[in-house]
């Protein structure tokens, strides 16, 4: 596969592993008036550095964020906007001279760019769900890198598209040549991610003009497969004649006068196709079928049904898209339509977004924020109603206003992280949410509350200090949390004031079938690993006794043969406690 390389590179491939870990301050919470609408309420914005907070993310979410969307800057050189357009933002320079050294004194904003794109990517590719997609907002300027960039850390077998967008209707004029109007969306998915697809809209609709005795509404498609694998060599199972009465317009998989019509599935040409239904499938739902003999070429076709009611599903679950034949599309599922990768609308450009910026926020304005509803319209396409959707260019928070906007919408519960770095964190991003929530505009111009909550954060204080020690005035809690995390133990399975585990010790740090984790940390004292510590643990607290123990502490009594001899992993504290 190819891969992009630049100067500064090397410095930058595993940085996000030296990304000093940091807690997150929680300052305040915000809930919208009582008088407005459900909506979800465990949702953050934090201010800070975004590569700072997506490491203070990862214990909590790592591989649980189902959505992330990011407009990071295009890196055009005009630094003259709000939302600063370059990489020349005094807080990068410091970071680029801390991380890349003298070096970056001679790079271009090309390779400084892509610096600090690097470990965020990598961050963000961590927090990524199984089943999760990433969308990434681009024009030309870095288009091409940064889709080198993503092959490389999500993997180019997980490219899904690359949608242009048009954004200015009217076109830029600062250009020589060619006067740009669309802006680029990279899509890119990890291995179980599954579309959603869009909501059918009224003219798609349309489609659905058939009822059948019972009054439910149908759309016809043809039956013939349509674009490969579409041969008859392809699936030679699925290529059978189906016989036609003309008299009673019946149709059968036998045939049974010498009047009967046979209906094969023929490609354009002429040449042998195939059906997009198994004969099992036809044959259990042959009242679905109905012939249609085309003008052009005389030939009888076969057009099955597809109901508007999701509940009824045999076949595929949208107009557009291609069946998988007859194995695995019996799924109920809500009727949609499959994107487009060009998306042309009124909606989708800068100006939407700048008028949605402006309704919310009076007296102050973005030169380029996406729309609402081009957001939206990303993670129609790729959430569930339950989704965590994560943007770390906030911004104006037009993110927050997709996910608010889509749960007041379709009854979702979609939560939503901002992180930005920017002053206006504040007084821009999380007033923007809060009046989202509570209403803005008066009397033809107001529009109503979306209703939800969210947890304003600022990035703390780091939890290893600059000579490697333990930084102890983050709190015991915050320090165990953490190292639960760096051994992997499940929420589940972590020691609460209500678990067993609780009662073995209070040094516990959680247990699963084999193994139990003690974390013997005071900070008023130096603790030991030995005789009497070991004495005082209460295993008979436990519905079985732990093959293997892991305990830290700040120093070890006992020797390696004592230790191997009854499972006993030793930590030092802190020089054992992992850094990711």
């Amino acid at each position: 596969m190819p891969t992009l390389h630049w100067v500064g590179k090397d410095k930058v491939v595993n940085h996000h592993h030296d990304v000093p870990f940091r807690l997150l301050d929680k300052l305040y919470t915000f809930t919208a008036n009582e008088s407005a609408p459900v909506n979800s309420t465990a949702n953050r914005i934090i201010h800070g550095d975004n590569l700072e907070a997506l490491k203070s993310l990862l214990p909590e979410f790592e591989g649980k964020v189902n959505c992330i969307y990011i407009d990071p800057p295009y890196n055009t050189g005009n630094e003259g906007w709000v939302y600063n357009d370059a990489v020349n933002d005094p807080k990068i320079k410091k970071w680029l001279g801390q991380v890349v050294g003298k070096e970056g004194e001679d790079l271009s904003r090309h390779d400084k760019w892509l610096c600090m794109m690097y470990p965020r990517l990598k961050l963000l590719h961590r927090l990524l769900a199984d089943d999760g997609v990433i969308f990434v907002s681009i024009d030309d300027y870095e288009q091409a890198a940064l889709k080198l960039l993503m092959d490389e850390i999500f993997g180019s077998r997980n490219f899904v598209a690359q949608i242009a967008a048009v954004t200015n209707l009217k076109g830029r004029n600062d250009k020589k040549h060619i006067s740009p109007c669309h802006e680029y969306i990279l899509i890119y998915a990890n291995s179980e991610f599954q579309s959603v697809g869009l909501p059918l809209t009224d003219e798609q609709k349309k489609a659905y003009c058939y009822t059948d005795e019972q009054g439910r509404a149908y759309a016809l498609r043809d039956l013939r497969k349509r674009g490969g694998p579409d041969k008859r060599e392809d699936r030679p199972n699925m290529f059978f004649p189906i016989f036609l009465t003309p008299a009673s317009a019946k149709l059968s998989l036998e045939k049974k006068s010498e009047f009967d019509v046979e209906i094969l599935p023929l490609r354009g040409d002429g040449s042998d196709g195939r059906w997009r239904w198994g004969i099992d499938k036809i044959s259990d739902h042959i009242e679905w079928l109905h012939a249609k003999k085309p003008k052009k070429n005389g030939r009888w076709g076969i057009e099955h049904r597809i109901y508007l009611d999701p509940s009824i599903t045999v076949g595929t679950s949208t107009l557009e898209a291609e069946d998988e034949d007859d194995d695995d599309d019996d799924e109920i599922v809500e009727r949609s339509s499959k994107p487009k990768s060009i998306w042309i609308g009124g909606e989708f450009s800068t100006d939407s977004g700048k008028r949605a910026v402006k309704a919310a926020v009076k007296n102050f304005s973005f030169d380029f924020p996406k729309s609402v509803e081009l957001i939206g319209r990303c993670m129609q396409m790729a959430t569930g109603k339950s989704a965590i959707v994560l943007d770390t260019f906030a911004g104006s928070g037009t993110t927050a206003h997709a996910v608010l906007k889509l749960n007041a919408q379709d009854g979702g519960n979609r939560r939503f992280i901002l992180c930005e770095m920017m002053d206006y964190a504040e007084t821009i991003t999380a007033e923007r949410v809060r009046r989202v929530m509570n209403g803005y505009g008066e009397g033809s111009k107001a529009v109503a509350g979306t209703g939800g909550a969210f947890d304003y954060y600022t990035v703390g204080a780091a939890l290893f200090t600059e000579d490697k020690n333990l930084n102890e005035d983050v709190g015991e809690a915050a320090i165990r949390d953490y190292v639960a995390y760096t051994e992997s133990i499940p929420t589940a399975q972590q020691c609460g004031t209500d678990s067993p585990v609780s009662q073995v010790s209070k040094y516990a740090l959680g247990a699963n079938d084999t193994a139990l984790w003690l974390f013997y940390y005071e900070r008023e004292r130096v603790t030991t690993l030995n005789l009497d510590f070991l004495a005082s643990l209460n295993i008979k607290g436990l519905t079985k006794r732990p093959e293997h123990f892991i305990v830290y502490a700040d120093k070890c009594a006992l020797d390696k043969e004592f230790l191997t001899q009854h499972g006993i992993t030793f930590k030092r504290i802190p020089r054992d406690i992992t850094r990711f």
